[in-house]
């Protein structure tokens, strides 16, 4: 159990307040039980150890006020919004035959001896806190639970975890789960399927067909005569004909003039 030194605060104002954080105390109150309420005053380095672990609102803790010991738990506690240090703390009295209800945190241990997990299965966390009605005599620090042979797809439930005497979970009537241990979850990548091989054959027989079409084009350029020139051809020789038809007739002409002058 932890002990805090704590004086007794008179601050009135929250100016007188704004100056007590400035020297460097953390202002709280002490309430429960049949004596008033106390306003007090901690020391921030003594406290902010505490503060940060995980547990402190469920810690049991031994508070030293000017020399009168009175055992208490936090129940509250605020923070600047910019700075995040402490700037109010509330703390209950512990008073002998109470129950106080708390969220109690749980520890895994034994993880390395989970043959689940060391064939890769994955510890599924569902409660990191259980919310527990206790004793104020006897509040456990935490909730341990033991990975020691727990096999792929073990449920832990809290009917099985041995709790402190008197000490019960506030939900009641079904044995809710705390932690699993899961199968690991495998990802396989989708492979290329015939069809996707026989588009890209098809996608090459295209390109071929192409290179054929642009050679066939080289072919008539090279070989054929194109329409153009075939016109030409065609009336140069229609020319070339009537060239020759015309000269027999200029010979004829010619065996009549000297049939004449004779």
């Amino acid at each position: 159990m932890a002990s805090l030194i704590a004086k007794k605060r008179e601050t009135e104002s929250k100016g007188a307040v704004n100056k007590l954080r400035k020297e460097g105390f953390v202002p709280a109150i002490l309430y429960g039980g049949t004596e008033k309420n106390q306003k007090i005053s901690l020391k921030k380095d003594s406290i902010k150890n505490l503060i940060n672990s995980e547990n402190f609102l469920s810690s049991l803790l031994n508070l030293n006020i000017d020399g009168k010991e009175e055992k208490v738990i936090p129940r509250d506690i605020s923070f600047h919004p910019l700075s995040d240090e402490p700037t109010h703390i509330d703390f209950l009295r512990i008073v002998k035959g109470k129950k106080i209800i708390l969220e109690i945190p749980v520890n895994f241990i034994n993880a390395d001896k989970s043959p689940g997990l060391k064939k890769g299965g994955v510890l599924n966390i569902v409660r990191r806190k259980i919310e527990l009605n206790c004793p104020t005599e006897n509040i456990p620090d935490e909730i341990t639970v033991d990975l020691d042979n727990s096999e792929i797809g073990t449920s832990i439930k809290i009917s099985s975890i041995t709790l402190p005497e008197n000490v019960e979970p506030t939900i009641k009537g079904r044995d809710f789960v705390i932690a699993t241990v899961a199968s690991p979850t495998i990802v396989v990548e989708p492979e290329k399927t015939t069809e996707e091989g026989v588009e890209g054959a098809e996608g090459v027989e295209g390109v071929e067909g192409v290179e054929g079409a642009t050679t066939g084009e080289g072919a008539t350029k090279e070989g054929a005569t194109k329409p153009g020139e075939e016109s030409k051809d065609k009336s140069s020789q229609g020319a070339k004909a009537s060239e020759n038809k015309k000269e027999p007739s200029k010979k004829e002409d010619g065996k009549k003039d000297t049939k004449a002058k004779k």
